[in-house]
């Protein structure tokens, strides 16, 4: 059923509605918190209403008011399955129907500072999701099918007759969680998809992504209209200027010129897995797997105790330069596996006091954290997700996922060196020169300490940007030493680079700063912004941060304070693109705890272009209309 606009009537009692948002916020738990500026809001305005009167009674019941009380005590409780929520609330006098509303809280707050009604923007948004109850039978009501980890606003509504306007209650936030889903249930949520935020002050260009379930890159401008799209399958999709693009599938790389041909095909012999880079000498960068058995493992100081008998899958870094159409060369290599320290077993391979070398790698230290969170395969270590390149100081940046670390390590090297400690610009051979997010790691801190939480892609900001040099970073939220942190973050530090090196500066020299971020972004209600996988981030030109969280699919632009200025959501889910208001299915990977629920419209990676980068001009920028659907046009 769908919501009636405000009338005059309506827009009465908008004031009180509006200055009492804050009075009543129902916390996952229940939990009230009063404001006491707020309840002051709320007397003053009453005091105003009684002195202007009621306001106009009506024996209509189509859709003009009613002399009927507002619903009072609306609570909001969690309900037992993922975005399930409970509503109650106190029964109203000559109430027949009860109408319920939600509106997601941060679209009511942007429609009341942009000076809209936020009571209408209920209906005018298009996503209140309406029920009526019986007021004989039932004072509650369970809404399903909300977005899990969302902070929804809702309200309750009094009518006489089933078509009649609603007397709105004061409203009621929540901070809903996501619940545990088993193993391959699936769940459907109906979300807005396509353009949601279009600010004055957006960044203009074009963005280039590949949806996880069908991998199709698309790109699309601001206006969240489709530009073109390639009907080859990839993923972590870069365009290069010379209007190329370059991307990867199930270990396979690929560069497709602008009309489709494939250039370069190749496949690495050790597994090229989640990220890649093409070099400003042409060259590519790829991570790839490595396989050590448990014996060798043991045999280079592993702990038994938390080995797999699968053995680990060890990260490594090699550089190719592209012999078309189907070859490559070798040209550099650098492997975790030569950069070892472990003192559990002085009589095996890379013994070593841990503290004492934060220039390795602790063999031991995330075989205990996989044993004790099971959130990776058993055989899976390090998890490297993303690297960058910095030619200035020719060196390369690392995501160890698994660590809830970056690595800086030396390019400059030869493949010799790399797998030694001495040589390169920074002379410690391929020893790592830079290390921060989690000193647990090295022994250098606690998890007080700890500022990262299963990170991907860490890249240096650019040149003409602002906070250029500096490390930008995603932090996704996850399970870790058996505590849970329920959100994510964008990250942006400045290292304490000196030459080619990294000096120690904090807790009196033991461990490598900042102390803390130059500069954070965390949603204004935290429990808003989740992604316990995928995401990257951007710097743009004009200062601003744009943000893809590929868990849920969405891409979005903040301000410097933190403020949406732009915002879209991936409409394409594994059939291709959807209509606006059919539901994306969200499944669980697998059983872990917390689970790990994918939607089915997640992307890995996304990037924005400026309007003006040359590998743009091989391509028609004529807009070809949105990628969602809409039925009432036609689509």
């Amino acid at each position: 059923m769908p919501l009636e606009y405000a009338t005059a009537a309506n827009l009465y009692w908008a004031g009180t509605v509006r200055m009492a948002s804050t009075v009543l916020k129902v916390g996952g738990g229940g939990r009230e918190r009063f404001s006491l500026s707020a309840a002051l809001a709320v007397l003053v305005c009453a005091l105003y209403l009684l002195a202007a009167g009621p306001p106009p009674a009506s024996v209509s019941a189509q859709g003009r008011w009613m002399d009927l009380p507002a619903p009072t005590g609306i609570a909001a409780v969690n309900g037992e399955n993922p975005g399930e929520v409970i509503i109650s609330w106190n029964p109203a006098a000559g109430a027949a129907y009860y109408r319920i509303a939600r509106i997601a809280a941060a679209d009511a707050d942007a429609i009341t500072e942009s000076g809209g009604d936020w009571l209408s923007a209920i209906a005018y948004a298009n996503i209140a999701a309406a029920a009526s109850v019986d007021a004989d039978t039932d004072t509650q009501h369970t809404l399903t099918r909300l977005n899990p980890g969302a902070r929804y606003t809702f309200l309750v509504g009094a009518l006489r007759a089933k078509d009649g306007t609603p007397s709105w209650s004061l409203p009621a936030e929540l901070n809903l969680t996501a619940g545990i889903l088993a193993a391959d249930e699936s769940l459907p949520m109906t979300v807005p998809v396509g353009l949601t935020t279009n600010e004055p002050g957006a960044s203009d260009g074009y963005i280039l992504f590949s949806p996880s379930s069908n991998a199709k890159p698309y790109l699309i401008d601001r206006a969240g209209r489709i530009i073109h799209r390639w009907d080859h399958t990839m993923r972590q999709t870069r365009l290069l200027e010379n209007g190329n693009i370059m991307g990867v599938n199930v270990g396979w790389i690929y560069e497709i010129d602008p009309s489709g041909n494939v250039l370069w095909r190749y496949r690495h012999p050790q597994r090229q897995h989640h990220d890649w880079l093409r070099l400003p000498n042409g060259n590519v960068l790829l991570l790839v797997r490595e396989i050590k058995t448990a014996e060798e493992a043991i045999a280079a100081g592993a702990n038994p105790a938390f080995m797999h008998p699968d053995g680990l899958e060890i990260d490594a870094v090699v550089e190719v330069r592209p012999v078309y159409p189907d070859r490559a060369e070798i040209v550099w290599k650098w492997s975790v596996w030569d950069h070892l320290v472990q003192d559990y077993d002085y009589s095996k391979a890379n013994f070593g006091i841990v503290a004492e070398h934060p220039e390795l790698v602790d063999l031991n230290y995330n075989l205990r954290q996989m044993a004790r969170t099971e959130q990776t395969r058993p055989t899976d270590w390090t998890h490297a997700n993303g690297l960058d390149y910095n030619p200035e100081l020719d060196q390369i940046l690392l995501s160890a996922r698994n660590m809830s670390e970056i690595w800086i390590i030396d390019h400059s090297t030869t493949t010799e060196e790399a797998a030694r400690h001495s040589g390169g610009n920074g002379g410690r051979g391929g020893d790592l020169l830079y290390r921060w997010g989690n000193p647990q790691a090295y022994r250098a801190g606690a998890f007080a300490d700890q500022q990262l939480f299963w990170q991907h892609n860490p890249h240096w900001i650019p040149e003409g940007r602002p906070g250029a040099g500096n490390i930008l970073i995603f932090s996704n939220a996850a399970e870790y030493e058996g505590r849970y942190l329920n959100h994510a973050s964008v990250v942006e530090i400045t290292p304490p680079a000196s030459g080619y090196g990294y000096d120690k500066r904090e807790a009196g020299g033991v461990r490598y700063g900042p102390a803390q971020p130059t500069w954070t972004y965390v949603a204004e209600n935290p429990a808003d912004f989740i992604a316990r996988r995928f995401g990257n981030t951007q710097r743009l030109s004009n200062g601003n941060t744009l943000v893809f969280n590929g868990h849920e699919g969405v891409i979005f632009e903040v301000t410097p304070d933190g403020a949406t200025a732009w915002r879209y959501v991936n409409p394409v889910v594994a059939s291709g693109p959807i209509y606006q208001g059919d539901p994306i299915s969200v499944r669980t990977r697998r059983p872990t705890q917390p689970a790990i629920q994918q939607w089915e419209n997640s992307f890995y990676r996304a990037y924005r272009y400026a309007s003006n980068y040359p590998g743009l001009q091989h391509y028609d920028l004529t807009p070809k209309g949105t990628l969602e659907r809409y039925r009432n046009a036609g689509q």
